[in-house]
């Protein structure tokens, strides 16, 4: 790792706001574009990181750059910002120039979805899973038709220890629309509690850190934004694989106003359903007149195991899907 560095002052440069005008950048609908504007706002969010000077970080989504100011300001030694929108080349390389020689700086004009994230922070320390945090981040501004599926990807890689994983427990701090925000720590029986709430928490402890108000972005939307960050647990409340945990969640929320034993009998073929249905909510010790919203994490586990349990008594339950043969991909996972 590099000699500590001092904090950097930029060069004065244009604002955010100057750039967008400079080079008549509008935000894309298509691509749910909102610039931050406010200085203040993304020194808080990197601050809401934690340490991150003379560490490895990605931005996702750097658009015209505001967050990326505020990262190279704490001198991390290495920071790769990740950009679909071709657009915001120029005022990256901006950026990119004026933190040359004091902070390595990578530009990736492309999909976060498909980024190698381990080959871009090659070199980064990797640490045991028991240890502290390695000096690897992911920090970001999502775009809202994107976060949600990125961060169940992000959960399943924290499940398998793979990709920024592979580094330790890799922290992450992003943006939801705040109701999605809401939905991740919502414990058992709040109204906001649902399959997001128990994927976030099984793997990781996640925490709202603060809202920022709609009319601090450009375009304003419609919501407010949260700012969630996520540490992986040393000792996640599950080992099983995550797809296995994904499908049971996905049918016990899919009725969740309704007793839990109607999505327990959906894991099931229509000629077995009634009776391993109720098999499954007896070895968990969960009551069937259960709401899903009323079981508490640890229930769910049992759930999960006792599941795993009867996909190993019948040969095939584990490939059954209620939604039929069409294939599962995350694309097509709903909160």
């Amino acid at each position: 790792m590099a000699a500590s560095l001092p904090h950097i002052r930029l060069p004065p440069l244009p604002s955010i706001r100057d750039l967008v005008k400079l080079y008549r950048i509008r935000a894309l609908k298509k691509l749910s574009q909102n610039f931050l504007m406010d200085e203040r706002i993304t020194d808080r969010i990197v601050k809401a990181a934690g340490h991150i000077r003379n560490h490895y970080v990605c931005e996702i989504g750097p658009g015209p750059g505001g967050i990326t100011r505020s990262i190279i300001k704490q001198s991390p030694h290495k920071l790769i910002v990740v950009e679909k929108d071709a657009r915001f080349l120029p005022t990256l390389e901006m950026l990119q120039e004026a933190c040359k020689g004091y902070i390595k700086m990578d530009i990736e004009i492309g999909d976060i979805r498909s980024y190698n994230l381990e080959a871009g922070f090659a070199g980064a320390p990797k640490l045991g899973w028991f240890e502290a945090p390695p000096p690897v981040h992911l920090i970001g501004n999502l775009p809202f038709s994107v976060s949600t599926n990125l961060i169940i990807r992000y959960l399943q890689s924290v499940s398998e220890k793979n990709s920024a994983w592979s580094f330790g427990r890799t922290s992450m701090t992003l943006t939801f629309q705040k109701e999605v925000g809401e939905r991740m720590i919502a414990p058992i029986m709040h109204k906001q509690r649902c399959r997001l709430s128990v994927m976030s928490q099984l793997w990781c402890e996640v925490n709202y850190k603060f809202t920022i108000p709609g009319s601090a972005f450009l375009p304003k939307p419609d919501v407010d934004v949260a700012v969630v960050t996520f540490i992986p647990k040393k000792y996640p409340l599950v080992d099983l694989p995550f797809k296995m945990v994904e499908k049971v969640l996905r049918n016990m929320f899919n009725m969740r106003q309704k007793y839990c034993i109607r999505g327990a009998e959906r894991l099931f073929p229509e000629d077995m359903r009634e009776y391993l249905g109720l098999k499954l909510l007896k070895l968990a010790e969960v009551p069937p007149t259960t709401r899903p919203f009323q079981i508490s994490n640890e229930e769910f586990v049992r759930i999960f195991y006792a599941y795993k349990i009867i996909c190993e008594e019948h040969h095939g339950i584990e490939d059954y899907d209620s939604r039929g043969p069409k294939l599962v991909n995350d694309e097509e996972l709903e909160v």
